[in-house]
């Protein structure tokens, strides 16, 4: 009898592991298919809707919504007079005039071509400190240089406004120097500064790579043949660095010719773009119109990253330098010119550099806690009010808080497998890997802002399948949007991880008979676990800072969240928008530090 029970208990175990080992060779293709119909249902789908709109009006299909807007001055400007068959000459000449009309369209160009060309100004200083000069806390400030993909737009917005305001921190200063004060607020020099901000980081920190990645054999054997310091940088060391910096640029362009928060913030609608129209149309039910501008933005926008990728393909060099240019301590070795003259250069950058990126934060923090009779908690004990005394049409402190914290977790949920699966599609060898990549990264190139006009016309006003309508609720749709716009951060901080694993441990693991997905959850995923860490404290802040889609699916819902109530509130008391800004400060500084602590220096981006 025990013989006999071994022998049952034995066949059971192995039964019961070749159902589990069956499983566990078919549960990554499942995953990965239910990551694509996921896409499919949350950002595809909405998108296709945006594109369904602006060509079907009334049920009838035409372009008569494109050619309006396309032939309208308010919108191209003088390029309306092509439509109106004026010859190109004279188009380009009223162009190059003093009294050009540039329209929504040139409008927005125009700013983020000033953006881009401040952000190289201020980012290309930072990337030459970072590259080649070594200090204590320098790996630390160049952590800081994901701050971009951490700070909330609006909440940078209402630091702007605690700075450069008329009653800011910059008046403040002035006077005690006697000098008259400035107002820069709803000008374009304020928006291009904010712009800065947030993209200057960027190009500091992709042109450090570049740098950083320099051989330093090459420009020693220039020197050996008699080229001067100067000759030596521009044939060897400064070709390597164009396509960084054009690739800063770039993305600079990209983003902000997409910009709404800072704009609708620090420009208002006299300064407006194009998303902040679209914003305007979806309010006035203009629907067809907002898809049709929303699509000629987002033509513009990839066309623009289409023509930079091919210059990428043609002109970078990937390969990382056999040994680094050697770094020179900040202090000077000697006080002769050629050492002091560069580092008083960068510390007159330091000045600028602090007041354009630190002086926004701390002015928001201390306004928050300050007044006209000094330092007070006012503005703090309003939002406790506002929560107890709030009318039913306005914004609640602490909901908004509980929701951007609820929804930062259910977009979390969602945002990382997503992130980790196409992290793993995206570093496998196999036909078709780079259009994988390209479909999977496509929410990175596509504005936040339609993605919540796609999912607020299809999923929360419902589909209609077989005479059912069927809808989801504003919360889903605010998630889903969060997920779509995490996710690909997700994605490049893991799959660095993923191609530099010792391939050697995933063969044997395979020869000992574990299949794929064991290999991936026992192997491969513990050893890239810090990346998986920040890649998850990334979607986190993301989702907590959003603002475009979230604006768009929560109006006239009591789903806002702390970006949404900051909006609210900053348009008619900044007290108490600073001290939500500190409040939204506090949440995305706990997902920095994880980041910082947990790979985000060396991850993906």
């Amino acid at each position: 009898m025990p013989d006999a029970a071994d022998g049952t208990g034995a066949g059971r175990r192995a039964g019961e592991n070749r159902v589990r080992a069956r499983l566990e060779r078919y549960v990554l293709p499942a995953v990965a298919v239910g990551t694509v119909a996921l896409l499919l249902v949350v950002f595809y789908y909405p998108v296709a809707t945006v594109f369904v709109d602006s060509v079907l009006v009334e049920g009838q299909a035409t372009l008569s919504v494109f050619v309006s807007i396309l032939t309208d001055p308010f919108y191209v400007g003088d390029l309306a007079g092509l439509a109106a068959g004026e010859s190109p000459l004279a188009v380009l000449g009223d162009l190059l005039s003093a009294d050009r009309r540039l329209g929504v369209v040139g409008f927005t160009a125009y700013q983020a071509a000033l953006s881009s060309v401040a952000s190289v100004v201020l980012g290309l200083p930072a990337a030459y400190l970072l590259a080649r000069y070594e200090f204590p806390g320098r790996r630390t400030l160049r952590s800081l240089t994901i701050l971009p993909f951490v700070l909330p737009s609006i909440m940078v917005a209402v630091g702007f406004v605690a700075t450069f305001g008329q009653n800011g921190t910059l008046n403040a200063v002035l006077g005690a120097l006697g000098l008259g004060a400035v107002d820069l607020l709803f000008t374009l020099e304020a928006v291009i500064i904010a712009h800065a901000f947030y993209n200057a980081p960027l190009v500091a920190r992709v042109t450090t790579a570049a740098w950083e990645s320099v051989d330093a054999s090459a420009v020693e054997t220039a020197r050996s043949l008699g080229a001067s310091p100067r000759r030596a940088f521009l044939d060897v060391v400064a070709p390597q660095l164009y396509p960084s910096v054009l690739m800063g640029a770039a993305l600079t362009f990209v983003f902000t010719f997409g910009t709404f928060p800072i704009v609708l913030a620090l420009g208002g609608f006299q300064l407006a773009t194009v998303e902040v129209f679209v914003y305007q149309l979806l309010r006035d039910f203009e629907y067809a119109e907002a898809a049709a501008l929303a699509i000629v933005e987002l033509v513009i926008s990839l066309g623009l990253l289409y023509a930079y990728l091919r210059y990428e393909a043609r002109h970078s060099a990937r390969s990382r330098g056999i040994r680094p240019l050697p770094r020179r301590p900040l202090r000077p070795p000697s006080r002769s010119l050629g050492d002091l003259l560069p580092r008083a250069g960068l510390a007159a950058y330091g000045v600028v550099a602090l007041t354009v990126f630190v002086a926004p934060i701390a002015s928001m923090v201390y306004a928050s806690v300050s007044g006209p009779d000094g330092l007070t908690l006012a503005h703090y004990e309003f939002l406790v009010r506002r929560q107890a005394t709030a009318a039913a049409f306005q914004v609640t402190p602490w909901d908004a808080v509980r929701n951007s914290l609820v929804f930062g977790v259910g977009s979390l949920m969602l945002a990382l497998p997503m992130g980790v699966v196409v992290a793993v599609l995206t570093t496998r060898e196999y036909r078709g890997r780079k259009l994988v990549d390209a479909v999977g990264m496509a929410p990175l190139a596509v504005s936040s802002i339609v993605v919540g006009i796609g999912l607020l016309r299809g999923l929360v006003f419902g589909v209609e399948i077989g005479g059912t309508r069927l809808a989801v609720g504003g919360a889903v749709a605010i998630v889903a949007a969060h997920a779509v716009s995490g996710y690909p951060f997700v994605v490049r901080t893991v799959a660095p991880g993923l191609e530099s694993v010792d391939q050697s441990l995933v063969e044997s693991a395979r020869a000992l008979g574990a299949p794929r997905a064991r290999v991936l959850t026992d192997v491969e995923l513990p050893l890239v676990w810090p990346a998986v860490v920040a890649g998850a404290a990334f979607a986190f802040a993301i989702s907590v800072g959003e603002f475009s889609a979230t604006v768009v699916l929560a109006t006239g819902t009591d789903q806002f969240t702390m970006p949404v109530a900051i909006e609210r509130f900053i348009g008619r008391r900044l007290g108490p928008a600073t001290a939500m800004g500190v409040v939204l400060l506090v949440v995305t500084a706990g997902s920095f530090v994880v980041i910082d602590r947990l790979g985000g220096a060396e991850g993906g981006f």
